[in-house]
């Protein structure tokens, strides 16, 4: 087995390439290493040491071989990446533009039209190449008739976690993150929290969340049973078993996405706003 650690797709050729000569490799996330590596006692950090380590981290841990995602797929995670590039630009613009002198006005407003311009190209781009694809066609579909979910959404769930419709609903909750982790020491109960996991489709899926509260019903009914379990000191979403709704698989065929978002509006019950720096595009 092939070891090689995340480091911003710079690994990328070399996985593919040893993929593509049947070689058994896997490509690890740097925070499992370390936290293994320092589990071992090693907390010194080279070139050679992180070879060692990634090399015992295989040997023990015995990772899962997953195939890695066709060339068609990196190129829409490209494209993705460059959609949030964008829309953070456009932000940082906007906001600029009430505090800055006139004459640095004008040059801002161009910028910011071609932001939009490129944002809009991208956006048409990806639409395309989904429509191309009868089978991520079908799902797309799926997908926004879920209330809550529009395009951008939509693309985020196809591209960045094709596990979606492989996996039960608490599976892919914790796979994107927004599954309640227990910290619970002898009969201390501490307070459920959430990390981990795939934090920009996290990102991107809040305002699926809270619109998805506004419009979908099941959703709706949810946030208002862990708002009043919360009000009464019941637990919230230690003791809310949002997994067990029977609408989530009937209704929508993909119980997967019901239970993100279900998860997430109950974590936006918990937070004030304040704290949930996330993306706010639909």
């Amino acid at each position: 087995m092939i070891i090689l650690e995340a480091t911003g797709n710079l690994e990328m050729p070399l996985a593919v390439a040893l993929q593509a000569d049947r070689l058994p490799v896997v490509v690890i996330n740097p925070r499992q290493v370390r936290d293994f590596a320092r589990a071992t006692g090693a907390l010194a950090k080279t070139d050679t040491i992180d070879a060692r380590i990634l090399a015992l981290f295989g040997a023990r841990v015995k990772p899962e071989i997953r195939h890695l995602p066709d060339k068609n797929t990196r190129d829409m995670r490209s494209l993705l990446t460059r959609r949030r590039q964008l829309v953070e630009m456009l932000t940082a613009e906007h906001n600029r533009l009430f505090q800055t002198h006139e004459d640095i006005r004008l040059d801002i407003e161009a910028h910011i039209k071609w932001l939009e311009k490129t944002l809009s190209d991208i956006n048409d781009d990806l639409e395309r190449r989904i429509k191309r694809s009868p089978s991520w066609l079908e799902k797309d579909n799926l997908l926004k008739s879920v209330p809550g979910v529009g395009k951008v959404v939509s693309s985020s769930l196809l591209i960045e976690l094709p596990e979606l419709g492989k996996l039960n609903r608490r599976k892919i909750a914790a796979l994107v993150g927004v599954a309640p982790l227990n910290r619970d020491s002898g009969t201390m109960r501490g307070r459920r929290t959430v990390w981990g996991g795939r934090a920009k489709l996290r990102s991107t899926l809040y305002m699926a969340a809270l619109v998805a509260s506004w419009r979908n019903p099941i959703i709706a009914t949810f946030y208002v049973r862990v708002k009043d379990s919360l009000a009464s000191g019941a637990g919230g979403l230690s003791r809310t078993k949002w997994g067990t709704t029977a609408g989530l698989r009937d209704g929508y065929r993909q119980p997967g996405v019901m239970a993100v978002l279900l998860a997430i509006r109950a974590m936006m019950v918990r937070m004030p706003h304040s704290e949930l720096k996330w993306g706010m595009s639909v």
